[in-house]
């Protein structure tokens, strides 16, 4: 209210679903006639909380109350928007009499998806050079199996059967030119390079993480690990436990300042991991994807509206699995091109339509 000085010239409202534009509006009626567009980067109705308590209540109803003032309800995913929508006749359920109805539906009507625009720098002079070969521009519309057929590499993959087929094929026997074969022994005998890039928090599971690469470590595989992300004032205690069981094993650990930092640090890795229980859109995964490293996710919450099934696993023995394999092969990570179109999320293809929901009169 304080910091919006009056002005008779504003044509749009363009605010996050954490403020509360009905109290806004209430205290700013000069702000009540402009179009107000509620743009939603998560959603409380389905935050995981580890203990219910009033003000949880509050932040959700907060949110239902300020998509009934908006005139557009924007969402980072489909995943964020059903996932809000199909949970507030349940959540209204709380209170003790006195439920209002059928708010899911007059908020459906002026819903849309809107993905987080990203904008993607060029982090070419980061990339090891296997990466650079990869070109995925050129790359992304042909079939792996038959890509790798004519650079005479095997056809493998990250699923337990093509993992097993390899492991039963000498890799370097069947290629007429030494260069591949060198290239080839190179990335089988570097550790795998796994990276974590999330917050420090519980909703990002970080037991499963840990649990699941100490299991590694007791069956005697190799790995490198960077944990990154931002740490905030309760840490979880896991954290200071891993580190010091996975201490040999450690490249990165912590929060990195510079971008340049980070993304070096997402380009030499080759492996980038969710263990989410809370996700709605995920930056973080497609910027280590755009540095060149395989993802793999939980078959849950946005993952599969981003991600094809290949990169998804279902329970934590499938992702303990699919990382044994690839701590066994690591050359199937570095030779693999992610099936993920970036520039779906890039600004330059979401800009047309952030202008026309910005436009008064637009949708």
């Amino acid at each position: 209210m304080e910091a919006i000085p009056p002005r008779p010239s504003y044509r749009v409202l363009f605010c996050s679903s954490v403020l509360n534009l009905c109290e806004l509006v209430a205290l700013r009626p000069d702000l009540s006639h402009l179009k107000k567009i509620l743009y939603f980067h998560e959603n409380q109705l389905v935050y995981p909380v580890r203990k219910d308590q009033e003000r949880d209540f509050q932040y959700g109803y907060n949110q239902i109350l300020s998509c009934l003032v908006a005139d557009v309800v924007a969402f980072n995913s489909a995943f964020n928007m059903e996932s809000f929508l199909s949970s507030i006749s349940s959540f209204m359920k709380k209170i003790p009499d006195h439920r209002p109805k059928g708010l899911d539906q007059l908020i459906r009507k002026k819903s849309v998806v809107l993905y987080f625009p990203l904008q993607l720098p060029d982090v070419s002079r980061f990339l090891p050079e296997h990466k650079l070969q990869r070109r995925p521009a050129e790359m992304s519309h042909v079939d792996d199996i038959s890509v790798l057929r004519a650079n005479q590499q095997l056809p493998v993959s990250a699923d337990g059967g093509d993992l097993k087929r390899c492991e039963e094929q000498d890799p370097h026997g069947s290629s007429p030119d030494p260069r591949v074969d060198l290239r080839l022994a190179e990335d089988q005998v570097r550790p795998l390079h796994i990276v974590w890039p999330h917050r420090w928090e519980h909703d990002k599971n970080p037991e499963l993480l840990f649990s699941t690469l100490l299991k590694l470590k007791d069956r005697g595989l190799d790995f490198r690990l960077s944990v990154l992300g931002e740490t905030f004032t309760d840490v979880p205690a896991v954290f200071s436990e891993a580190r010091q069981q996975l201490d040999s094993h450690i490249e990165h650990w912590g929060f990195l300042e510079s971008k340049d930092q980070y993304l070096r640090t997402l380009s030499q890795a080759d492996v980038v991991i969710s263990t989410a229980k809370h996700e709605f859109f995920g930056v973080a995964m497609l910027e280590a994807v755009h540095c060149g490293c395989y993802p793999l996710c939980p078959n849950a919450l946005v993952y599969p509206e981003i991600f094809p099934a290949q990169y998804l696993y279902s329970t934590p023995e499938q992702l303990c699995k699919k990382l044994q394999g690839l701590c066994r092969r690591p050359d199937i990570a570095r030779r693999h091109v992610v099936k993920v179109d970036l520039s779906s999320f890039s600004w330059s293809r979401l800009r047309p339509r952030f202008q026309a929901l910005l436009a008064v009169g637009g949708p």
